[in-house]
């Protein structure tokens, strides 16, 4: 979720006018539901302090959580980019985002980052959901899916090829406003993004890789994903490699259509 200077200005103003509070509180949430799903978006304004610390151009330096990063990217964009013309491409990745959102929120994940050909999500951050794993691998999956059908429909359309290549990692990260004086991003950092962001880079077309640390998340809840272990991936400044492992598209995944609580 990407708050800068221009929205959070917004966002103030609202806070601090007086009148017509129903009003307010609707374009408050309006204002919030371009980042979350519906559902995030009433429980931050619900909760007063979740929603001055997602506002405070400087937050502490305890804001930390417990979360799934997804990163999800597109695959042949680079050949994609030197076939057609850019009004035809700027559609496209419309398309493309607007598919991935739309299945982010359906599990109730917050789009932290877009930019090019890759989405970065968040579960379970800002607020806590103790099914983020279940949440991202089910959303993940949809994503693959759903994207099979489009990749179809521009094979058609444009005589392009495309896919969808996704990593997902689970652990602690830090949530914050980072950036300058003239504009800041709501974000989150640390080794959790950072590894996640590794595995979307080795995930062929096709794929979701992910780490042992949200498969043992998944085992505990007794969720049988088909994982494939894979060799070992080792990472820079590492000095032991990390295991991982994979789904690919058409692999049997037995989780609930929906998330608990959703």
């Amino acid at each position: 979720m990407s708050v800068d200077e221009p929205l959070r200005a917004r966002i103030e103003a609202l806070l601090r006018a007086g009148s017509d509070i129903r009003r307010r509180e609707e374009l408050l949430r309006q204002t919030f539901r371009r980042y979350v799903s519906p559902r995030v978006a009433d429980k931050i304004l619900e909760d007063t302090e979740l929603r001055n610390t997602l506002l405070a151009p400087s937050p502490p330096l305890e804001m930390r959580a417990h979360a799934v990063v997804l990163f999800a990217d597109l695959r042949g964009f680079t050949s994609i980019a030197e076939q057609l013309d850019a009004q035809h491409i700027v559609p496209l990745l419309n398309e493309f985002f607007s598919l991935l959102t739309e299945i982010t929120f359906k599990y109730d994940g917050t789009v932290f980052h877009m930019a090019g050909d890759c989405l970065m999500l968040g579960f379970g951050v800002p607020t806590e959901q103790p099914d983020s794993p279940q949440r991202a691998v089910s959303a993940a999956r949809e994503m693959l899916a759903r994207f099979a059908e489009l990749s179809r429909s521009w094979r058609a359309r444009h005589q392009i090829e495309a896919g969808l290549g996704i990593g997902i990692n689970e652990g602690d990260v830090v949530a914050g406003n980072i950036g300058s004086s003239a504009y800041m991003n709501y974000t989150i950092i640390g080794d959790t993004v950072n590894i996640a962001a590794r595995l979307c880079q080795r995930a062929r077309a096709g794929e979701m890789l992910f780490s042992s640390t949200l498969k043992r998340s998944l085992d505990e809840h007794g969720l049988d994903i088909g994982a494939t272990p894979l060799p070992p991936l080792q990472l820079r400044g590492r000095s032991h490699p990390i295991d991982i492992f994979c789904v690919p598209l058409g692999t049997r995944i037995q989780l609930a259509a929906e998330p608990a609580g959703a």
